[in-house]
């Protein structure tokens, strides 16, 4: 049992979350969580608490003191490891007409990646989201249906040469940022040399949400 305490509690560090807020996830009081890692109480984790932080962390149950992989139609799942994070993934797109990309976004779903990678790509991996790429503005780099990973922690603080997605008047657009320091601005650019570019924009003009750091693409 003290392996299953071990392992919630590095589940909850990778993940950045804290004790009270998945003792609420469980519907119980803000210390349970806490009390069963560091003080053993309960001595086991109930079924339907197991249940639910195994459906949150993305992990086998087993993981967590249950039953080892289930069987069905005679083939063992196979275990997920326990370094994974699950990034939301959202349903909003770039350049694809208004949108939103934060918290409140409802997920379509989940995307699994393993946590040590997630963190070299971001010093924040709670604040990735996956959306999808709409149109052909940024081709070749970027092609419709590409998923993309957006890091809204890198937004317009940290802002440098690169792809990112902003928001011009409630839609969300993919494009590429190249500044200019001497003269306090950044051109705004399509890798699709159809598309004209945005020359010398204050960077105050427009609502930086995030940089891509990753995109993936099915192959056809």
């Amino acid at each position: 049992m003290d392996d299953v305490r071990a392992v919630l509690e590095r589940l909850i560090r990778d993940r950045g979350d804290d004790y009270a807020s998945l003792s609420r996830l469980l519907g119980r009081n803000a210390a349970y969580v806490q009390q069963f890692i560091h003080r053993g109480v309960p001595k086991k984790l109930d079924e339907d608490d197991r249940r639910t932080l195994a459906e949150y962390f993305g992990v086998e149950e087993a993981l967590l003191g249950g039953p080892s992989a289930a069987v069905i139609k005679g083939k063992s799942i196979p275990n997920l490891r326990s370094d994974i994070i699950l990034v939301p993934r959202l349903a909003v797109g770039a350049s694809a007409g208004p949108g939103a990309l934060g918290a409140d976004d409802v997920p379509l779903g989940q995307i699994g990646f393993e946590t040590r990678w997630l963190r070299q790509l971001s010093g924040n991996p709670n604040a990735l989201s996956v959306i999808q790429v709409s149109g052909d503005s940024m081709s070749p780099t970027l092609v419709d249906g590409d998923d993309i990973l957006v890091d809204r922690a890198d937004d317009a603080e940290r802002i440098r040469d690169g792809i990112y997605v902003l928001r011009v008047d409630d839609s969300l657009i993919v494009k590429r940022l190249a500044i200019n320091p001497a003269q306090l601005s950044f051109t705004v650019r399509s890798d699709n040399p159809a598309y004209p570019d945005w020359s010398n924009v204050d960077p105050h003009a427009i609502d930086i949400v995030g940089r891509v750091v990753w995109t993936g693409r099915r192959i056809k």
